[in-house]
């Protein structure tokens, strides 16, 4: 689930002429986060953007599907992949980022102290 440092830079000057953004690797791939919130992922060259019911349909519209780590359909992340067309034109690019960074805004953080000790919040 690799990140070559090319497609990394190309992701950096695309989605940082929108807004600021940083990056943090995880799980062998890359998050990107806006304003605090982890918006996207990387994997496998492959960038997805947090979606739930209110994005969702513009990524399913264009035909993109969801991010399958463990190659089980019927366990997607809420992630789904961005179309090249739109990361490819800035317009596009900021509306589609806007709202995946309000689907982030949505959720909750988890509470390290339930983390730490093996409980779900």
């Amino acid at each position: 689930m690799g990140v070559s440092v090319s497609f990394r830079t190309y992701l950096l000057e695309q989605l940082g002429q929108i807004r600021p953004v940083t990056t943090r690797a995880m799980f062998g791939g890359l998050c990107f986060f806006a304003e605090g919130r982890a918006f996207a992922l990387v994997a496998d060259e492959t960038l997805y953007f947090k979606v739930d019911d209110s994005n969702r349909p513009d990524f399913v519209a264009a035909g993109m599907g969801p991010f399958l780590p463990f190659g089980d359909p019927d366990k997607p992340m809420q992630y789904y992949e961005l179309p090249i067309e739109v990361l490819e034109d800035s317009e596009q690019l900021a509306s589609w980022m806007a709202k995946a960074i309000a689907v982030a805004a949505k959720v909750k953080p988890k509470s390290r102290s339930k983390v730490r000790a093996g409980k779900r919040p």
